[in-house]
């Protein structure tokens, strides 16, 4: 608190997990708001943090598109930057099951003859670094022999013309020179997927984790647009998570850039949660010392240590960090480890939350000023989590907490009872003793995640998933009768709505061949409608694509009141909806 008083809220670093919750994730979010300060991150900024830049900025979502199990419907496998024979064990069999039973070809593209290599039916040795050049030479084979779905680009896809003209460069002859693989083998890669579509993309570690990772992301989906296999089952882009919540804890805004649900940070996003909470929206202002540093994105985790060492005055917050909590995380995986014990031992404080020391309680040489704060692991509490997959499942408790360990969200409650905004911060989630109901907590949330659609999962519904798993489809994931019937399994986000309209999720992004009802939809807007260029204006939203029994006939804009009443929807609106979008929207 001396810190906070002293040198602002900034001054103090809280590092999050992809292990906890979603429920823990969110309060620890939420935590991270009330102290005043978006220097909050986590372990995917290393990782997939190029994924979601390069995914969400193509067709709208940051996330895997289809599933592990929709690879049994593959008619050809696309794998670039994985080796999920040793680091997904459990999703390598789907692939398997597509290649054996399908009689998929299976294309691994890697530097390094893998395990998972040992299993292609095409092993594709690259440079390391050099996947757009390679991606592009496998598009300079699709293009020039008309490969390409051209109805797809037609209806769904604007640029495509653009990125054909980046791809003419890219001969044989210069795709070898800098990938060094040769244009034969390149162009049949480019004839197995084109000869067998559906196919899925699938990548992870091996194509993020580059200073370019953007860029190679971005390309992989050029490629699935390309070649139309993008919204179809044995499709997308299969992006394989690494930690067992990893996606949950993205979604939930563990983030220095965001608030739940990839709201951002910019007032009216402010104001959104602020509404969720219940809590004055200038008080929380109030608690960041300045709207300027509110709507700015705090440092990121493989940059925390420069807040430390770096001179305050070319920081961009008021004071260099003096307290790093390092909340069930462990920094062994980064680079510049030298630097990060020098800051380590610079800090006025150190706290570690975590079941046993990790690297972070030991990599230094400090002996005071060092707290290790017992967290209990996840088999001690309860809560959901999120599968790559986006669907969600409820971790039930094993055992009671063992030693003096608690579950996180207990201890972020004593944490602030201490700082006293316990009472703002959980003014509508039940609180046992000094535990907060986590339960109450995933009902918060869900009245709050309306932009990706986590508004569905309510802990009664998910819990009923869990105790029918065997009612569910092992391939469509769709309930066959049961008290789940016609759900698919952990209803992957988006379910829209309340949990009383039962939305039974949507199992694979952008599918127009089902009603939105059913888990349906179209590519989302992100950028507006129209492009103006050279005085030529272009439409941005899907020509003639839409999802089975949708009253508008091409891509949907964004939806706001004045729409609604152009279409005469807003007759549909419930008195209470309606009295919500008057209180929020004012005149607007």
């Amino acid at each position: 608190l001396s810190i906070r008083d002293t040198s602002g809220p900034d001054s103090v670093y809280w590092l999050g997990s992809a292990k906890p919750s979603n429920e823990q994730a969110y309060l620890m979010r939420k935590f991270a708001a009330f102290w005043g300060t978006n220097n909050i991150d986590h372990q995917a900024r290393i990782c997939h943090s190029t994924t979601v830049a390069g995914v969400a900025n193509t067709w709208g979502y940051g996330a895997m598109t289809n599933s592990y199990n929709d690879i049994h419907n593959s008619r050809a496998i696309f794998l670039i930057g994985g080796n999920p024979a040793e680091a997904h064990p459990v999703s390598v069999m789907h692939l398997l099951k597509a290649k054996e039973e399908n009689n998929a070809p299976f294309i691994v593209c890697d530097p390094r003859f893998t395990r998972t290599a040992a299993h292609a039916t095409e092993y594709v040795r690259m440079r390391p670094g050099s996947d757009v050049a390679l991606i592009w030479g496998i598009l300079w084979h699709v293009f020039e022999n008309g490969w390409e779905d051209k109805e797809f680009i037609r209806s769904r896809v604007w640029g495509m013309d653009q990125v054909q003209e980046e791809v003419k460069k890219w001969t044989p002859e210069e795709t070898e020179r800098v990938t060094g693989v040769p244009g034969e083998q390149l162009r049949r890669v480019a004839q197995t997927l084109a000869n067998n579509r559906p196919f899925t993309i699938i990548w992870c570690m091996g194509g993020t984790q580059h200073s370019n990772g953007n860029n190679n992301t971005r390309a992989y989906c050029a490629l699935g647009l390309a070649l139309g296999t993008i919204g179809t089952a044995g499709g997308g882009t299969n992006i394989f998570r690494g930690h067992d919540n990893v996606q949950g804890a993205t979604d939930l805004g563990v983030l220095i850039d965001s608030l739940p649900g990839y709201y951002g940070l910019a007032e009216g996003s402010w104001k959104h949660w602020a509404r969720v909470w219940d809590v004055d929206y200038q008080s929380m202002q109030d608690r960041f010392f300045s709207k300027d540093i509110m709507e700015k994105a705090g440092i990121p985790v493989s940059r925390w240590f420069d807040g430390v060492l770096e001179a305050k005055e070319v920081l961009d917050q008021p004071d260099n960090i003096r307290a790093m909590v390092f909340w069930g995380h462990a920094p062994n995986s980064q680079t510049r480890l030298p630097d990060m014990k020098k800051a380590m031992e610079k800090l006025d404080l150190l706290v570690v939350v975590d079941p046993y020391p990790t690297v972070s309680a030991v990599l230094h040489d400090r002996k005071d000023g060092v707290y290790l704060l017992p967290a209990c692991t996840q088999f001690e509490t309860s809560g959901s989590v999120t599968a790559s997959n986006r669907s969600l499942q409820w971790r039930e408790k094993i055992v009671d907490p063992l030693f003096e360990s608690l579950p996180d969200h207990t201890i972020m409650y004593k944490f602030a009872k201490k700082f006293g905004f316990a009472e703002d911060m959980f003014k509508h989630i039940e609180v046992n003793g000094e535990e907060p109901l986590i339960e109450d907590a995933l009902r918060e949330l869900n009245r709050g995640m309306w932009t990706i659609g986590y508004t569905g999962q309510s802990p009664e519904r998910l819990k009923k998933h869990m105790a029918n798993q065997h009612t569910f489809d092992r391939t469509t994931l769709k309930a066959n009768g049961g008290p789940c019937d016609s759900d698919y399994y952990g209803l992957p986000w988006p379910s829209w709505g309340t949990p009383e309209l039962n939305h039974p999720g949507s199992p694979n992004l952008y599918d127009i061949s089902k009603t939105v009802a059913d888990g349906g939809m179209g590519f989302r807007a992100r950028y507006g409608v129209e492009r103006e260029e050279n005085g030529v204006v272009y439409n941005l939203l899907a020509e003639g694509s839409y999802p089975v029994g949708s009253e508008i006939e091409d891509g949907y804009p964004e939806f706001t009141m004045g729409m609604l009443k152009k279409l005469g929807w807003d007759g549909d609106l419930t008195p209470e909806e309606l009295a919500v979008i008057e209180k929020i929207g004012g005149d607007k």
